[in-house]
């Protein structure tokens, strides 16, 4: 959820470029500039989560491209899988066998670890 900072200065200053599928809005500014460079900005639909923003947006924030790719540049191509968030530190976040979350036990392996004996 974007700051109460934020919703006023995308007021006072954005101008909307667009949405993408996600919900998320995308802005610029109106006249401000940052070191040469129009200032870009993303408000969230929901949670932070950065890796929300589609490729072609992402370009766009990081100035690779002057305009956000058209539509049809941007629909997903048939080997593309649909997004899934980053799960890391959450309870869905994955686990292998051995972690103790998982009951901690793991099976033994042929070249399992032996003391040093002198």
């Amino acid at each position: 959820m974007a700051t109460l900072g934020t919703l006023l200065y995308t007021l006072l200053k954005g101008e909307r470029v667009g949405t993408d599928e996600f919900g998320n809005r995308y802005y610029r500014a109106r006249r401000e500039r940052l070191n040469g460079r129009e200032r870009r900005w993303v408000i969230y639909k929901g949670g932070d989560e950065a890796s929300k923003v589609p490729p072609e947006w992402h370009a766009w924030l990081h100035h690779t491209v002057d305009q956000p790719l058209a539509q049809t540049q941007a629909e997903a191509k048939p080997w593309q899988k649909p997004h899934q968030p980053n799960l890391t530190g959450t309870a869905g976040a994955y686990r292998p066998g051995g972690h103790q979350f998982q009951g901690g036990t793991r099976a033994a392996a042929a070249a399992d670890y032996d003391a040093w004996r002198p």
